[in-house]
């Protein structure tokens, strides 16, 4: 048989330091070599820190354990390591009689036969526990397969509400003449438990009823480790704590109870922030907000935030918005929370100039991980300037939402879905025309490949105002397109509809909407990738999306520079249709993938 050796050398500089190290592994693949490496903590030694011979003494007596358990990993029992520091056995060699200067430090590893399950078995275990593949007779016995085994079956027992299983005892015999490993382990279930009384420490400000109310425990239920996540996450979202632990007692509470102590530490209650953007388009915005986290003492979160956008833009005049946002979690149920809005904006838009006060109430609930529904009743009261025309309204309004998101990350999403769907009725409280605002946006996302470089990215939109003609909806909930939310490479608002009063032609929005996005992604490397896009929107004169009316086209290149809060967004787009097709570009710069 042919022997194919595979080395690793590391020159070192200095009186006192290893000069050589090698580590040599016949008859060993990259991968398992590459195992061994890593796993060595002589090769960890970092020269640059000025190691003394006995910190190499001590990683090359400790390098026998570990390398042992590394062939073990591999499914290897019967390798052997030797380990020579200037020729000596490293073993033979105590860290307190360290030569003066080491020279060589030659590590040799035989891998021995590889070894295959005899016996595989983890019990007790609950009906229906999946236990890894390769843990079954006949398979190679990596020992890393024992240990997810065993994880399994102690994590199916606590699904089952069997909080404190563990394992019990282990027996594990290679059976060298055979090359076999008989692995058997068993656990002990301990008893079902329910959660019991819930405590709270370190909270200083936010009051430890809020607290559980906002965790949401059920106590008297069946303990769940997806109840504690819940909970977790239920304390998380109200952006009150900088850190969460949800301790489980060590022992079990009288009636086969599991005491829960909920361990926080409270972050900073105010918090201010400010922006600022720039767009060749659509001018300077300038933002601010302050934040309070913790308003009353039950982690209510108080936002007053402020905005002027448009300055020197070419979209209109200069718009202005100041909010307020009250949001009180956990107010029916810790899975369902209350904000008040209160909103005075203006905004100075190419075909209309609107001045508008409104005011909100809304329930959000989160119906499952993924599925989260809103409900709420609202009053708006506006003065709008178009070329129809000066008028005034009062609307009474029911803003609805449900969002579904499925992706898995909602800044720059690889594979998954996301759906969410708006609806606003709205009731005229002087006269006017009521009716309902509807638009869904759903978006899908789809990596190929081992390491998921070449990715697809689809987006969908469509919306309609019912009820109302144009001339009698609000000029904010009619639909337009263009811009980096609709057809990137045609400019802002570009599209809308043209309505004919007397004798006289006017640009409005449309009362419908249906447009697409697709990008085709590329990660040139783990931080710098590149995308293609085609955008589509059309805007209809009816409440038929796509019936009536006109469309238009975008396409172009765009860089990502991934950060860790999102990558950085370039992308340059140009018209694709019409009279001005390839005829200008579009610049557009952000946080977060386009969608």
């Amino acid at each position: 048989m042919k022997r194919v050796g595979m080395a690793l050398a590391i020159m070192l500089a200095g009186p006192a330091m290893a000069q050589d190290i090698t580590l040599t592994a016949p008859d060993t693949g990259p991968q398992i070599t590459s195992l061994l490496e890593g796993a060595s903590l002589t090769l960890a030694v970092d020269p640059d820190a000025d190691p003394a011979p006995q910190d190499y003494i001590a990683a090359a007596r400790a390098d026998y354990r570990a390398l042992l358990t590394a062939l073990y990993s591999a499914g290897y029992y019967g390798g052997t390591v030797s380990i020579k520091v200037n020729g000596r056995e490293a073993a033979d060699i105590s860290p307190l009689a360290a030569p003066g200067r080491i020279d060589t430090i030659a590590i040799a590893i035989d891998k021995g036969p590889k070894f295959t399950f005899g016996r595989a078995r983890v019990a007790p275990l609950p009906e229906g526990t999946t236990l890894p593949d390769g843990f079954q007779s006949g398979e190679d016995a990596g020992a890393d397969l024992i240990r997810q085994a065993t994880v399994a079956g102690v994590s199916a027992w606590r699904d089952a509400g069997h909080a404190k299983a563990d394992v019990a005892g282990q027996d594990i015999v290679a059976r060298h003449d055979a090359r076999k490993l008989d692995a058997s382990v068993t656990l002990s279930p301990g008893p079902r438990l329910t959660f019991g009384a819930v405590t709270v420490s370190g909270n200083d400000d936010v009051r430890s009823t809020a607290i559980t109310r906002i965790a949401g425990l059920p106590e008297g239920a069946v303990y769940s480790p997806a109840e504690l996540e819940k909970a977790a996450r239920r304390l998380r979202e109200t952006g009150a704590f900088d850190s969460i632990n949800l301790r489980e007692f060590d022992g079990i509470g009288p009636g086969d109870t599991l005491p829960i102590d909920i361990q926080v530490v409270e972050s900073l209650p105010r918090r201010f922030g400010f922006g600022i953007e720039l767009s060749s388009v659509e001018g300077l915005k300038v933002s601010a907000f302050w934040l309070h986290r913790n308003f009353w003492g039950g982690a209510e979160r108080l936002r007053v935030e402020g905005e002027v956008a448009g300055i020197g833009g070419g979209t209109g005049g200069t718009d202005y918005r100041i909010a307020t946002s009250l949001t009180i979690p956990a107010i029916y149920g810790p899975d369902t929370d209350l904000s008040v809005n209160a909103t005075l904006s203006r905004e100075d838009e190419p075909d209309y100039l609107l001045d508008k006060a409104a005011v909100e109430v809304i329930a959000t609930r989160k119906l499952t991980d993924d599925l989260t529904a809103s409900a709420g009743l609202g009053l708006l009261t506006a003065r709008e300037e178009t070329d129809l025309g000066v008028r005034e309204y009062t609307l009474f309004t029911l803003p609805l939402s449900a969002t579904y998101d499925k992706r898995d990350n909602p800044t720059n999403a690889q594979n998954g879905y996301y759906i969410d769907v708006d609806a606003t009725p709205f009731i005229s409280l002087d006269g006017g025309a009521s009716g309902g605002r509807l638009y869904v946006d759903a978006r899908a996302y789809r990596s190929f490949g081992d390491d998921d470089k070449f990715g697809l990215a689809a987006r969908a939109q469509i919306g309609t105002v019912l009820g109302a003609e144009i001339a009698e909806a609000p000029a904010d909930f009619l639909y337009y397109s263009g811009g980096s939310g609709t057809v990137r490479g045609q400019s802002y608002k570009s599209l809308g509809v043209d309505t004919v009063a007397g004798t006289e032609t006017t640009t409005t929005g449309g009362l419908s909407f249906v447009g697409a996005q697709l990008e085709a992604r590329y990660g040139v490397t783990d931080s710098i990738g590149l995308v293609g896009f085609y955008d589509i929107g059309h805007v209809g004169t009816t409440q038929v999306p796509g019936e009536a009316g006109d469309w238009h086209s975008g396409l172009g290149l765009g860089l990502r520079y991934n950060t860790g809060i999102g990558p950085i967004r370039l992308d340059v787009g140009t018209p694709a249709n019409g009279d001005d097709a390839f005829s200008s570009v579009e610049v557009y710069i952000g946080i977060g993938q386009a969608f």
